[in-house]
């Protein structure tokens, strides 16, 4: 099997490692078929898509939205890079799944306009598929309605035409959406269990995600429901797209 390749963002090693793991278990790859490769740490190399079955992009702490002056000089070369393989990963519909910072990367290479009219705090969310995602193949196994983890600065307020709309929320339109019939975005996190979202409230407490004297509410908020749906889709990602 040719190899996926999971592009992650995130500095610190305890949550950074926990993310490759989360990926390497729910979408059952081990390590020789999930290549990780650690943008903040290094230039992304040049992806032979030829070689590879597909490509995931996890989360991060980079928000596309953020004012050209605020971002630092690894944003800018992320961004970049990011926007040069998808003008390769759209005109081939290359199978492409990017979680959270994903859909700000395909986002902002379609034209979506984002910002920080539909944040959502750290917490778990009913997410309910749109008539194109309860059709749609990536999705094949999924209730019409799941509880997902989510937390975000921004999000996507208006897609563009290129764009299908698979899933929303109550306070967030475009949980989910998909250009072509290959590439993939979504705004909750497929990768996560409650174990994985607890070591990242620790991890960015400091991030402006919540206020310090709110730690123990958002801890409280990702267990109030199950969470078992969403890593599905990691799966059958691989299922479909493997070869």
């Amino acid at each position: 099997m040719k190899p996926f390749v999971l592009l992650a963002t995130r500095a610190e090693d305890v949550p950074a490692d926990e993310e490759y793991q989360l990926f390497l278990r729910y979408s059952g790859l081990d390590e020789r078929d999930l290549v990780r490769i650690r943008l903040e740490a290094e230039p992304m190399p040049r992806l032979d898509l030829d070689a590879l079955s597909g490509i995931f992009v996890g989360g991060g702490p980079f928000n596309a939205s953020d004012p050209a002056e605020t971002k630092s000089a690894v944003q800018h070369r992320v961004e970049a890079e990011f926007q040069t393989l998808l003008d390769e990963v759209v005109a081939r519909d290359f199978p492409f799944l990017g979680a959270c910072y994903g859909i700000g990367t395909l986002g902002t290479h379609q034209g979506a306009v984002i910002d920080r009219t539909y944040p959502e705090p750290i917490s778990v969310v009913p997410v309910t598929l749109t008539e194109a995602g309860a059709s749609d193949p990536l999705l094949r196994d999924m209730p019409p309605q799941f509880d997902a983890f989510v937390g975000h600065k921004e999000a996507i307020t208006t897609l563009p035409a290129s764009a299908a709309l698979l899933a929303s929320s109550p306070d967030c339109p475009v949980q989910m959406f998909k250009v072509g019939e290959n590439v993939y975005a979504t705004q909750f996190h497929p990768e996560l269990d409650v174990d994985g979202i607890t070591t990242r409230i620790h991890a960015y407490a400091g991030y402006g995600y919540f206020a310090a004297e709110e730690l123990e509410l958002t801890l409280a908020a990702v267990r109030r429901a199950a969470v078992s749906h969403p890593s599905r889709i990691l799966r059958t990602f691989v299922e479909r797209y493997a070869r």
